[in-house]
Parts: structure tokens; C-alpha cells; sequence
């Protein structure tokens, strides 16, 4: 968004520290013009803000037409690489396994700490335990190009939130696999999700549309009142939770199409890997 050019820079640093081959980067500005950028590192100016997977779309366009991009990395602009050997290790994991689909990297704060909502398991257990997850983190994430070209681009109507669990729906549903690696490390300024305006509201409406996109029609009522039950049991200021119903009517009342809803040895797949998408 323009708004962190230190925190950028120190990014591309780190990014350009990487071992081995250089990496193809672009930053991609959201109804901004953003700072002079390092040698090397290109610039997509966007007219106004699509949104976050909007903006993922259209940088993932981008690389498709330069050609030769087998794995995109997608870093939050306040990340930071702490270690010179990621882009090495993410290159060993696409090359020693052709069914990962999607690596999910470890987020940790400026004490070295992982927030439990960065841990894409049920329970938030073990940060430091990598393992096969249902879904990822969307600030430091690796994807397989010719994922992306099989099961499409990010749902662009979200704007914010949801997502990631979106495409990693599609993305296990067509047989890819998911890793979160404890290995692979961003170091991220500690945030509230709340700070933003919108929050409740499209992370009610997202919840909604993504039960109605991807689940089997009998699933859509349990996982949507699993998700009110957590919601109210955080028990949000008032605001926010008016917010979140407005959201979650917003999401009944409307589509976001295409219905396309899983198999249910996908289902069964989800299961076994520790998060049924009842919860």
C-alpha cells in the first residue's frame, strides 16, 4: 500500500541475500506509486486496491507473462527473510516432491514467537512441528505456478481474508499437497487483525461464501454454526460483533459463484489430516 518503504526495503534485502539463482521479484503497488526500487526488482502499479487476493492475481499475471517462473513466493511488504537459505530449501521441497502443491512458511514476531493464528492446524499446536495442513498462511506462502493454472486464481471478491483456505480447498480437492514448514521463517511486526476497519465484516461474509463455493450442501449449516459458536465465544466489543452479523447476512443473502463443492474422499482427506471442514 505504500505506506512502509523502510520495512520494504529491508525486505528486498533479505530477499536478494538469498542463496542460489536469483529470483525473479515484483512489487506490486495498490492505488499507489510506490518508492524507487533496487536494480533488478520490478514495479506493477495497480490504478486502485483489488484487494488482497485482487493484487495476488494480478502479480501472478504478471510473472506468468515473463515466463519461466516454476514456484511464486508471495511476502508480506513488513516481512523479513531472517535466514539466506529459505529460497534453497523451498526449491529442495517443490523438486523432492511433484504432488506439493502449496508451502506454508512459519511467521514469527520480534521476539521469535508464533501467534497461534499462524499456525494452520487445529489447536495451534507445536510451531516448531512441520507438517501436511489443510490450508496456509497468506503473508509467506510458496505456490506451485501450475497449481495456480489448474484450479484458478485467487477469489477476487473476498478482498480480505478467507482466501487462502479458498484456493487450498480447491488446491486439495484436485489432489495437491499442503506443508507448513517450521523452517521456513518470516519475521513479522506482532499484529491485531482487528486493526483494519473491515475485518468482521468480511471475515463473516468470507466464512459464509466459502462454505457455499466448496462444501457438500449438507456441510455448509454445521461448518457455519461451528464458526458463529468460536466467533461469539471470542466475544468481540459490540461494534465488532454487529460488524460480524452484518457480514454473515451480507455473505447468506449473496453468491460468489462458482459452486463447486468438494468430494467427499476429500472430506474424508481433510479428516485425517486433523481439520474436518466442520471446524
Amino acid at each position: 500500500m505504500g505506506d512502509r518503504p523502510g520495512e520494504l526495503h529491508a525486505l528486498l534485502e533479505s530477499v536478494a541475500a538469498q542463496e542460489g539463482d536469483p529470483a525473479k521479484v515484483v512489487v506490486l503497488g495498490q492505488g499507489v506509486r510506490l518508492p524507487g526500487l533496487p536494480s533488478g526488482v520490478h514495479a506493477v502499479e495497480l490504478p486502485e486496491n483489488l484487494g488482497i487476493p485482487g493484487g495476488r492475481n494480478r502479480g501472478v499475471e504478471w510473472l506468468r507473462a515473463e515466463g519461466g517462473v516454476d514456484v511464486v513466493v508471495i511476502l508480506d511488504d513488513d516481512g523479513l527473510l531472517p535466514r539466506s537459505d529459505t529460497f534453497h530449501l523451498v526449491r529442495e521441497a517443490f523438486s523432492a516432491n511433484s504432488r506439493l502443491g502449496v508451502v506454508s512458511f512459519r511467521i514469527v514476531d520480534e521476539e521469535g514467537l508464533t501467534a497461534r493464528r499462524h499456525v494452520p492446524r487445529l489447536g495451534a499446536s507445536d510451531p516448531l512441528r512441520s507438517s501436511e495442513v489443510t490450508t496456509f498462511l497468506g503473508g509467506a506462502h510458496a505456490i506451485r505456478m501450475s497449481v495456480i493454472d489448474q484450479v484458478g486464481d485467487f477469489p477476487a471478491p473476498f478482498f480480505y481474508a478467507h482466501e487462502e483456505t479458498d484456493f487450498a480447498w480447491r488446491a486439495l480437492d484436485v489432489g495437491w499437497e499442503i506443508h507448513y514448514r517450521a523452517d521456513l521463517v518470516l519475521r513479522h511486526p506482532r499484529t491485531n487483525p482487528a486493526r483494519h476497519a473491515t475485518y468482521y465484516r468480511l471475515t463473516a461474509r468470507n466464512r459464509v461464501w466459502l462454505a457455499k463455493r466448496h462444501l457438500p450442501v449438507v456441510l455448509v449449516p454445521v461448518y457455519l454454526a461451528s464458526w458463529t459458536a468460536y466467533a461469539v465465544a471470542r466475544r468481540p466489543p459490540l461494534a465488532g460483533l454487529r460488524a460480524w452479523v452484518a457480514g454473515f447476512f451480507e455473505g447468506v443473502r449473496t453468491s460468489c459463484p462458482p459452486r463447486r463443492p468438494m468430494r467427499w474422499r476429500t472430506v474424508w482427506r481433510m479428516t485425517r489430516l486433523g481439520r474436518p471442514p466442520v471446524i
